[in-house]
């Protein structure tokens, strides 16, 4: 991949339960876990209606440099957007030269 290609910089971000001040129930929140240089390529967009309520669900792929730190579990924030990541694959020459990571970007999981 030529380094070019990875001009967004993205924030991962990891899931985390935190201390509500006013109840002192831990509820669910995100942490940034790192920044890093990706490729986002667009692949398709869907329409449904759920409750009601119509939606948009857009599949996309991510690419960056090779890291052991990222899972499936993590989100990725992009001006604005959330992409919600459903696995890291490794590159098919070397499996350490880079990762790629389908997302869904519109129906967020939290």
């Amino acid at each position: 991949m030529r380094l070019g290609q990875l001009r967004h910089r993205l924030v991962f971000q990891r899931a985390v339960e935190v201390q509500d001040p006013v109840s002192g129930d831990m509820v669910p929140s995100w942490e940034e876990a790192f920044k890093a240089w990706c490729a986002i390529e667009y692949l398709s967009v869907r329409e449904f209606i759920t409750s009601n309520t119509e939606k948009v669900q857009i599949s996309a792929r991510l690419k960056t440099r090779f890291r052991e730190d990222v899972t499936p579990d993590m989100r990725a924030l992009y001006r604005g957007k959330i992409f919600n990541i459903h696995g890291v694959l490794p590159d098919n020459m070397s499996a350490r030269n880079y990762i790629t990571m389908p997302v869904s970007e519109g129906v967020n999981n939290g």
